[in-house]
């Protein structure tokens, strides 16, 4: 065991879970209506509080177990065989298990952005849970746990490239998003403003902050290598924070701060595959392109296709995530052949099970909520609460 290691993934750990618990639940909360923002919030708090559990019972075991190249088994479910004396590498594997529960904890919540004021809660338990278990798992296995991705699979000696979780977690998440997105159909109203751009920005920025321990984390150690994903990390994200305002104020006249922190979000994503791999002028460039990028995939899903994905999730997410994957290949980090097919083999993956959850879920707890509730809102109608007290 290595003691700086340890330290700083103790607090990497810490800081990935910052990033949903308050980070991602403010970002989407100041996102939707009043009358919805505590709903938000109850969803990411409770899939944290599930996955975390259903990451100890099975999840671990599934994604890190010494299985086969596809399944981990469940040799280590509930931690059987780990002890305080068990190591990861130079880490205590509990230690490795709790940072990885973060990341298993942030890729279920990415998809809230979707669904957001019309899905029923018990779909969301439910999902979330089964996905988790049966998707992100598996794939996770796949590139992180020794799995048919990773090195020596069935791209030779150099497997996918995958730092800190462009394919795993964003573009997983993503597609996910998208698909409950079609299922569900569009909000009865879908012109409404964010109802606190304030309280995204403060989301935003927690997420940046929290990003150094996902991104810096993901190399496992307390060297040069975490620093260098950690500073890439930055770059990539200011700049594509300025790049994304430059171009809504090129089309639209006026830059905004909702659409500046999305950008912040849109360049972290694009980064996080890559930043184990690339210096800070990479990191300048994928930033530079990830602003734009996704501000037109945002547009595109939103004004072509028609699709109420209403936070953006596989617009920012999604695509950012398989946009940084592919650049590693554009750097010469990886092959294209382990990239592109990494990319597709999971795509095709999460698409298939995403569909079949959706339907089976559904046929146990209603996927949407009806009109009345709706119109009157999550927060009460679904939860007996208020966000704010409108007569005082």
């Amino acid at each position: 065991m290595n003691g700086a290691d340890t330290a700083w993934i103790i607090v990497a750990t810490a800081l990935v879970l910052f990033m949903t618990l308050p980070g991602l639940a403010l970002f989407y909360g100041g996102l939707v209506r009043a009358r919805n923002v505590l709903s938000v919030f109850m969803q990411c708090y409770a899939i944290a509080c599930l996955m975390s559990v259903l990451w100890f019972a099975f999840g671990y075991s599934i994604a890190f177990g010494d299985g086969n190249a596809v399944w981990g088994g469940l040799g280590k479910a509930f931690l059987a065989g780990v002890t305080a004396d068990s190591l990861f590498g130079t880490l205590p594997e509990v230690l490795f298990f709790a940072f990885q529960m973060t990341f298993a904890i942030i890729t279920p919540a990415l998809i809230v952005g979707a669904y957001v004021e019309r899905i029923g809660f018990g779909f969301v338990l439910l999902f979330s849970a089964l996905w988790m278990l049966t998707c992100y798992a598996p794939v996770t296995h796949w590139i992180w746990g020794g799995g048919f991705l990773a090195d020596g699979g069935i791209f030779g000696e150099t497997g996918v490239r995958d730092f800190a979780g462009g394919i795993v977690v964003h573009e997983t998440a993503g597609l996910a998003a998208l698909v409950i997105a079609v299922f569900l159909g569009p909000r009865a109203n879908r012109t409404t403003p964010p109802h606190n751009p304030g309280l995204v920005m403060v989301g935003a920025a927690m997420l940046w902050v929290g990003w150094f321990g996902f991104n810096g984390g993901s190399q496992l150690a307390a060297d040069g290598g975490a620093a260098m994903a950690l500073t890439v990390t930055h770059i990539s994200a200011a700049t594509a924070s300025l790049s994304w305002a430059l171009w809504e104020r090129i089309k639209f006249g006026k830059a905004s701060l909702v659409g500046m922190v999305t950008g912040t979000i849109a360049g972290l994503a694009s980064i996080t595959p890559a930043s184990g791999f690339v210096g800070p002028v990479e990191a300048l460039i994928i930033g530079a392109v990830a602003g734009v990028l996704c501000q037109e995939a945002v547009n595109l899903i939103r004004e072509k296709l028609r699709i109420d994905d209403t936070l953006d999730v596989f617009a920012v997410h999604g695509v950012g995530g398989i946009f940084g994957t592919i650049m590693i290949a554009a750097f010469g980090a990886g092959s294209w052949a382990a990239q592109l097919g990494s990319l597709a083999i999971v795509g095709a993956f999460t698409v298939i099970v995403t569909v079949v959850l959706v339907k089976l879920v559904g046929l146990i707890t209603p996927l949407r909520v009806d009109l009345e509730t709706e119109t009157n809102g999550l927060d009460l109608t679904v939860h007996g609460e208020r966000a704010y007290d409108m007569t005082s």
